[in-house]
């Protein structure tokens, strides 16, 4: 990137000047309509200077400040939508973090590509919580200003608190507000860690905003994990039934929004509750991804006293599944990464698995294949099954079977399309034939274990899916 020149330099900081001075105008009108024309206009010229000329220059700190400050306090749906979008859009424009080589910062197909962070970039997290300036909670005056450990978590708990709810405010804008800052925090950290991570260098991912954010004192960690394990699981199943039953479409004396204000709102509400959903899932996934890598560094000998030991999210995932069984199904409905789901069943079934318990010349050379078709293959064990559903129910086994026959079928699937490529096509088929026979084979000992048993709607799909697969590929 080649140096700009003074006279450039002076330009530059001319428009920037009299873009700060738009906002600065906008801050101290009276009238709300003139307020939020002064503010659009400002994210206009932001947008014309930074995003739309081939060669735009990236804006200073105190016009990003300015654009995250209306994101935080924004009282109209138009300027919150306005200001994340353009933050998104700056951000993929002028990465903080990428893999030189690739067109794409969040590219991690290039392990060897130099990792390029630049320090200089505004971000609207604190990257070094436990010893930089504390920034407290939203307030109008700091709420331009980067957010530490603590103010994130805060936001978190008013998601869930949000979700706990029955219904709705439609009248209040601070709920889709929230969500599109969480939204946009979880993009800050996945452009952030995704490069990183691709890196397979522990001090480069030790380093990443998403590692600080979780070794922070100033946060409760185990705390922030079951409120994002409770926020996937009310948003799942908000999603599930009719959103009309949790949007309350009242006005009151104190709301000035109109009938078609309501309206826009319950419209952008339905789009982003399902994309915070997705971004909730990004962030766990991520969360996992980094306790893998640190276990990785750990077992290598590249992990230091500063790498405070933490309970993996997969544990506490696990903990509050058994202690929750009824959110076993709505948790799975709504978690689709295949590697992580995968895990999650696996490791919940053989947590309830009858092992050996006596040895014999015979079970010494027992070797406990902890995998999902080792699972199954259990179910041929009717003592163990029964244990099984007396421990966790038959509809929630159904769910564990179905939900990890779904993300194996998944894995599998693309594994295929890697051995077509490698000129390995027949152990690929293979292996997915013997999936769909012994997942069967599962069902079937599992109903005739249990002759009341009902099968649910997901178990029927599932072995259809067997069986469908098993003819074509036979």
């Amino acid at each position: 990137m080649e140096n700009p020149s003074s006279s450039e330099r002076w330009n530059r900081a001319g428009i920037d000047d009299s873009m700060l001075a738009m906002f600065d105008a906008s801050e101290t009108k009276d009238a709300h309509q003139d307020a939020l024309d002064d503010r659009i206009t400002f994210l206009d010229a932001v947008r014309a200077s930074s995003i739309v000329p081939e060669h735009g220059k990236p804006p200073t700190s105190k016009i990003y400040g300015a654009i995250f400050h209306m994101l935080r306090t924004g009282k109209s749906l138009e300027l919150i939508v306005g200001s994340y979008k353009l933050l998104v859009d700056l951000d993929k424009r002028f990465p903080r973090v990428y893999l030189s080589g690739t067109d794409d910062s969040r590219s991690s197909s290039n392990s060897s590509s130099k990792l390029v962070v630049v320090k200089e970039a505004w971000s609207p997290i604190i990257d070094c919580p436990d010893n930089a300036h504390a920034v407290g909670e939203a307030g109008d005056k700091r709420s331009g200003e980067p957010l530490d450990p603590s103010s994130f978590h805060v936001l978190i708990e008013e998601l869930t608190e949000i979700f706990s709810e029955t219904k709705f405010q439609a009248a209040s804008i601070e709920p889709l507000r929230n969500m599109l800052l969480f939204q946009y925090l979880v993009i800050v950290f996945e452009d952030d860690f995704l490069p990183r991570n691709a890196t397979l260098n522990w001090s480069m991912q030790r380093e990443s905003l998403l590692s600080l954010l979780l070794g922070s004192r100033k946060i409760n960690y185990k705390g922030l994990m079951k409120d994002c394990m409770a926020i996937i699981c009310q948003l799942s199943q908000i999603l599930q039934s009719e959103l009309s039953n949790h949007l309350e479409l009242q006005e009151s004396s104190e709301s000035k929004l109109s009938k078609n204000c309501h309206s826009a709102l319950s419209l952008a509400l339905l789009g982003v509750l399902k994309d915070t959903c997705v971004s909730i899932e990004k962030l766990l996934v991520m969360i996992m991804d980094l306790d893998m890598a640190r276990k990785k560094a750990n077992i290598e000998g590249h992990t230091t006293r500063a790498d405070s030991p933490r309970t993996p999210l997969i544990d506490i995932i696990l903990d509050e599944l058994a202690y929750y069984k009824d959110s076993v199904p709505v948790f799975l409905k709504i978690f689709s990464e295949p590697k992580w789901k995968l895990e999650i069943v696996v490791q919940y079934l053989w947590k309830y698995i009858t092992k050996p318990s006596v040895r014999t010349r015979k079970s010494n050379d027992y070797t406990e294949d902890s995998t999902f078709v080792g699972a199954l293959k259990c179910f041929s064990n009717k003592t163990s099954t029964k244990s099984l559903i007396k421990k966790i129910g038959v509809d929630v086994v159904q769910f564990l079977l179905a939900h990890g026959f779904q993300a194996q079928l998944s894995i599998l699937s693309k594994g295929n399309a890697d051995d077509n490529i490698a000129g390995n096509k027949e152990g690929g088929v293979s292996a997915l034939v013997d999936l769909c026979h012994t997942f069967i084979s599962a069902f079937d000992n599992l109903r005739s274990t249990d002759e009341h048993m009902e099968i649910l709607s997901i178990g029927k799909e599932a072995l259809f899916t067997a069986a469908t697969i098993i003819s074509m590929k036979s």
